[in-house]
């Protein structure tokens, strides 16, 4: 797979589960209506799509500099956290003014998507690599 072409299959797998689970764990946690958790994880998802193909071109740039090959655990963790805290920096506004709340309640919303997608990004990720293989970069 080309790797424009593995970062867009990537990109819309990932965002498209996390639509759903996204919606469902927010209401979850804030109680809020259903159509307004909908609404911000649709564009949260449009969001992280564009952050997602910044993110990873740029980490796969770094990645293929580096003298050891592969996707440790560390360098899984690293991905994994890097992307939800630009994610959280870029969400936290939209998620005050979607749920009608001040920052630090869209802030405690958020920890606790950042906990739900650092697992779920680590999941999807190593689960992805296994069915369309490593990246160039990574091998």
């Amino acid at each position: 797979m080309s790797p424009l072409r593995r970062k867009i299959v990537y990109a819309v797998s990932f965002e498209t589960l996390a639509i759903l689970m996204g919606a469902a764990v927010l209401r979850l946690f804030s109680g809020a209506p259903a159509e307004a958790t909908l609404a911000l994880s649709v564009c949260g998802a449009a969001i992280a799509l564009a952050w997602s193909f910044v993110f990873n071109t740029a980490f796969e740039a770094w990645e293929a500099r580096q003298p050891v090959k592969g996707r440790s655990l560390l360098r899984r963790t690293a991905h994994a956290l890097l992307f939800e805290c630009g994610m959280t920096a870029l969400l936290l506004p939209l998620t005050a003014w979607f749920l009608s709340v001040d920052l630090w309640t869209a802030f405690v919303y958020e920890l606790g998507l950042i906990l739900f997608y650092m697992g779920y990004a680590w999941v999807f990720t190593w689960a992805f690599d296994r069915i369309a293989g490593l990246p160039e970069s990574a091998r």
